[in-house]
């Protein structure tokens, strides 16, 4: 069994989209699909209920975030595979069966990316799967590039962009705190970086499928002043959790001179709304740093760290 969440907030625009391309896959036999709705002001449960029957919804009582949002769905599901995809894509005809099938065929990893096009420029990448630099530097491979040949090519990356991903089950069964897969410390953006460096230091790895592909549209849920903020203060909060032991002091002073690149760099664009929430975030890193201080004392590191880190 499949279960495919898609998380969702004031959305009903998106959903028109996403979800009869989702419907319209060429594997659906063994798919459930749950809207998780993070307490909507618009009408989009309602129209997913009256619109889409086929499609179960978790309707939240309050706003709790996305990172929540998703907590309480894959809670509340127990397919073998777990498939999370936002709400602003538009997903290819083939792409579940391409993604969870190179999933089956492989079963020596536990995550699964895939090609993530933006939705007005379908040439062009947003992400060929993630990559990770010590630096506590997180990024998209091939983002804003023409896709190309060089993206054609199934291969282990780092992890995936939560955005449209599949997880075995089991292995986020591995990885949960508490129960909860995603930290909901984390509050958004990043808690997809947070859950890949955990899956890397427990041995886990990830597959890009370059036939899976979704047109996304870029930060149509997010993005601006609040993307500034949350990934000026988690870059921080996650490096501290989840760099090991053997790189923690190698690679501090790296990670300190990014952040003293970015402060700088907002600082010379201060008068813009991004920019001051950046400051803001890397701020908001000392009201929280003993809570990840603690986080980082109960993780496990059982993998050489020196190949957690696929930068290609």
């Amino acid at each position: 069994m499949i279960d495919v969440i898609v998380p969702n907030y004031n959305g009903r625009h998106h959903l028109e989209i996403c979800l009869p391309a989702l419907l319209r896959q060429s594997r659906f036999a063994d798919v459930l699909v749950t809207v998780v709705d993070d307490c909507s002001t618009d009408d989009s449960v309602a129209y997913v209920r009256f619109a889409f029957p086929e499609v179960s919804v978790i309707s939240l009582p309050q706003n709790a975030g996305f990172v929540a949002a998703c907590n309480t769905a894959i809670a509340a599901t127990s397919g073998e595979f777990v498939v999370l995809l936002n709400n602003d894509t538009e997903c290819d005809a083939h792409w579940l069966a391409e993604l969870v099938g190179a999933l089956e065929s492989a079963p020596e990893y536990a995550f699964a990316a895939c090609k993530l096009l933006l939705f007005e420029r379908r040439d062009i990448i947003h992400s060929a799967g993630d990559f990770y630099r010590i630096d506590g530097i997180p990024g998209n491979r091939g983002v804003w590039q023409s896709d190309s040949p060089a993206y054609n090519v199934r291969e282990e990356v780092f992890g995936p962009c939560a955005g449209a991903a599949a997880y075995r089950r089991s292995a986020l069964d591995s990885l949960a705190v508490d129960g909860a897969v995603f930290d909901a410390d984390l509050g958004m953006y990043c808690e997809d970086v947070d859950l890949n460096l955990r899956a890397r230091v427990r041995g886990l790895r990830t597959l890009y499928v370059p036939t899976a592909v979704v047109y996304h549209r870029l930060s149509a849920t997010g993005g601006g002043a609040l993307a500034s903020y949350y990934c000026g203060r988690n870059f921080v909060l996650v490096w501290i959790k989840n760099i090991p032991p053997a790189l923690f002091w190698r690679a501090m002073p790296a990670m300190l001179w990014q952040q003293v690149l970015i402060f700088g760099s907002a600082l010379r664009h201060i008068r813009g709304t991004a920019a001051q929430a950046r400051i803001r975030g890397q701020l908001a890193v000392f009201a929280k740093l003993g809570q990840f201080v603690r986080k980082r004392a109960a993780m496990p590191h059982t993998v050489d760290a020196d190949r957690m880190y696929l930068t290609h």
